[in-house]
Formats: structure tokens, sequence, C-alpha cells
């Protein structure tokens, strides 16, 4: 839990600078609680974000406890999000763009079909399940995109009670993906009632 302390604490302080410490013990009481640890043995890929997403939920639950509003939480979890995902430095920035490049080439078609072994299988009940699309025609010419058919984060918010802001990690996505040096085209997800969350990416010019 100690190691998520960065990337939530500066943001805690600036909203909350009395009260952020507070906030963090109690968040590292819920954490244990949201995350099922067995999740840890999933061979599905995807799962791995669980955790992260565990405290996210541990950091909305404290403050929805709290009294605060939906928008101020939302606010809250987007500023995080952001410092979490932004590239410390120029190498850093590189090797998030690196993929949309690596994708094309024959070892990263190795490695997406390696993917799609793994993560359209699922490795726990409470995990994701995916199928990996290659399809050239069917992904903008990038020859990978996804589709979420059970989502992880979805299953461990409404188990908490918590499904009404699970939607806002799905704006995250956009952040992840822009930095890639991709678009993301999604038509729904499965937060606001999509049978299934599609990925598809074109690169930015």
């Amino acid at each position: 839990m100690k190691s998520f302390h960065p990337y939530f604490l500066p943001t805690l302080l600036t909203h909350y600078p009395q009260k952020a410490s507070e906030i963090v013990a109690k968040m590292d009481r819920l954490y244990p609680e949201i995350y099922d640890v067995s999740l840890a043995t999933s061979k599905n890929p995807i799962d791995k974000r669980l955790s992260f997403s565990a405290y996210f939920l541990a950091m909305i639950q404290s403050l929805d406890e709290k009294g605060e509003s939906y928008e101020q939480i939302r606010q809250v979890c987007l500023e995080v999000a952001h410092d979490f995902v932004q590239p410390k430095n120029t190498f850093q920035a590189l090797i998030k763009k690196w993929p949309s490049y690596f994708i094309q080439t024959w070892l990263g078609k190795l490695l997406v079909q390696n993917l799609k072994k793994e993560a359209e299988k699922p490795g726990h009940p409470d995990g994701f399940v995916a199928r990996i699309i290659t399809e050239k025609n069917a992904t903008h010419g990038l020859g990978y995109g996804i589709d979420i058919l059970e989502c992880g984060i979805c299953k461990q918010f409404q188990k908490r009670n918590y499904q009404r802001f699970t939607s806002i990690l799905c704006e995250v996505d956009h952040m992840t993906t822009s930095l890639a040096g991709l678009e993301m085209i999604r038509q729904g997800t499965i937060a606001l009632g999509a049978e299934f969350c599609d990925f598809r990416y074109k690169k930015i010019s």
C-alpha cells in the first residue's frame, strides 16, 4: 500500500492539507477489504491493474464517507490519475509512445498473440475477460484492438456498492492512450451500460 502513496498523497495534500494523512490512513485500512489477494495469482495480465484500482476505490470510499460530492471525488481521482500516468522525463515519454510503433513489428505481433491466449481466458472469477482483435480492417490499420467482455474493475466497485463511480476510471483510458501517441475510439463501456467495452486505436499524425 505504501508503494501507492506517492501517486495519491500529493493530490490529497493539495485538496485536504489538514486531513490528507488521515484520509490515506483510512485508505490503507480499506484496501485489504477491497483487494482480493488471490487475484495476484491470476494468469490474465489485465487483472494486474486491479490492485491499483482497489486503492482508487479505497480513496473514493474514504472521500464519499467524508461527505464529498461526486464531482469533487471525480476531480481528485482524475488529478491523481493524471499525475500517475505523466512521464517524468524525456526517456519515459519515449517509452510510452513506443508501443504504437512496436505493435506492428514481428515481435509486437508475437506478444499480442501471447496476450490473446491469456486475456481471453478468465484468470479469476472477479477479474477481466477480453477479446483481442488483430484484423487490420477492424482496428483502423493498427492490427490491435481489445473488447473487454467482463470488467474486473466494474466487479470490484459493484461488490462495494460503488458502481456509480466506476466510469471515472474509464476516463483515465483517454489519458494513457494519448500519451502512447494514439487516439482511442470507443463506442461504449460496461460501466455506462454497454454490453462490452470496445477499445480501438488510431495513430496520431
